[in-house]
């Protein structure tokens, strides 16, 4: 996995947006993909809102999707198997860039057809604490006519970033602006954020 994290940390410091394909295995996020469809049909999963855990506001003009917060009190082992690469990665990071990362979270998220989600920056103005932001992908064979690129605002220009399988997307929350542009198809990813204390 080092070449993996590599990789990822590598393309992050050559333009501030780090990508990594297959930093989740194919067998990892077919299992990660089965449990967010089986927590979907079960209306498990939750309106997205904006804000932070004391004010939160639900506006399907902004943000339409929908998420569930993994936890490793689930005691689901595809979950914790999530866990353990996001502890290799943490401590990888860590020790190769001092990034003094402490904790992390992450939820399972879907975008149905139709949906998206506005400009906006990932961290919150009276809560400094994320750190890194990060993203990883469970569409199979996600085609360009899906939609559903990951849209970063770089100063000069926008780069645009597919939603495929296993791929995941690594910068700083208080640094890019971006956006999820319109999905045709259900997409589906885990999306989340390393924290510093």
């Amino acid at each position: 996995m080092e070449k993996i994290f590599n990789t990822l940390i590598d393309s992050f410091i050559e333009s501030k947006v780090g990508i990594a394909n297959n930093f989740l295995s194919v067998a990892l996020a077919a299992q990660l993909k089965s449990n967010l469809i089986g927590l979907y049909n079960e209306k498990s999963m939750v309106a997205a809102g904006i804000g932070n855990e004391t004010i939160t506001v639900h506006n399907k003009l902004v943000r339409s999707d929908v998420i569930y917060w993994l936890d490793r009190k689930h005691n689901n082992k595809h979950e914790n198997d999530f866990f353990d690469l996001m502890d290799d990665f943490v401590i990888y990071l860590n020790r190769t860039c001092y990034t003094g990362i402490t904790g992390y979270e992450f939820h399972y998220t879907l975008y149905e057809k139709g949906s998206f989600y506005k400009k906006h920056i990932d961290q919150f103005q009276q809560n400094g604490s994320r750190a890194y932001s990060m993203v990883m992908y469970l569409n199979v064979d996600w085609q360009k006519s899906d939609g559903g690129e990951l849209c970063i605002h770089h100063l000069n220009n926008l780069q645009n970033i597919s939603p495929i399988n296993g791929k995941s997307v690594f910068f700083k929350s208080n640094e890019l602006a971006h956006e999820v542009l319109v999905t045709h198809e259900p997409r589906m990813s885990i999306t989340g954020w390393l924290k510093t204390n």
